[in-house]
């Protein structure tokens, strides 16, 4: 029974995971307002090894459209323009010589719709996710019970791996109606 649990704890934790990746994914998609998280997972080129930006900057946001980016070292004004322009976020950078400045252009109705398209292709990846932890847990759970478990262990435990399933299903559809007014709102 407690090989049961575990399995259950395991299948709970990485969809928790799960969602918490998700929850990172769904950051980086911009609503229409300049965020700093929006440039994570960008790597600029720092003498020689890929370095996050954030790692070789202060990133900061000037106002509701505008992020600046202050480089520690005035050399790396031209890797850290590179590595923005490399990771393709729909944005040019603008150098004044001493900072960045990345403005955001206004969202138009095409391009709302483009993004919630990212975000729904994002949740149904995190769903696929769960789903295939769902799967895997059920699997463990069969190979218990062909080692001994009990055929009514078996099945309440595929049920609450099922539950567990649905709850965090309902999560992401949670989070995707709420990025998508998020970004739908003018």
């Amino acid at each position: 029974m407690t090989d049961v649990i575990e399995i259950l704890n395991e299948n709970s934790s990485s969809m928790k995971k799960a969602i918490l990746h998700f929850e990172t994914e769904l950051t980086k998609i911009r609503a229409g307002k300049a965020n700093p998280t929006m440039l994570d997972g960008i790597m600029v080129d720092y003498y020689g090894n890929p370095t996050p930006l954030n790692q070789a900057a202060n990133v900061s946001v000037l106002d509701a459209r505008t992020i600046t980016i202050q480089p520690w070292e005035k050399s790396m004004l031209q890797p850290i323009e590179k590595g923005i322009m490399a990771a393709n976020i729909g944005i040019t950078p603008q150098n004044d010589g001493n900072t960045i400045r990345l403005f955001l252009p206004p969202l138009t109705e095409e391009r709302r719709k483009e993004l919630v398209k990212k975000c729904n292709a994002e949740g149904e990846n995190a769903k696929v996710s769960i789903r295939n932890i769902r799967r895997d847990s059920i699997e463990k759970i069969k190979k218990l019970q062909k080692d001994g478990l009990s055929e009514d262990e078996s099945k309440d435990a595929e049920t609450e791996a099922q539950q567990t399933t649905d709850e965090f299903i309902s999560l992401v559809e949670k989070h995707l109606v709420a990025k998508e007014k998020e970004i739908m709102s003018v």
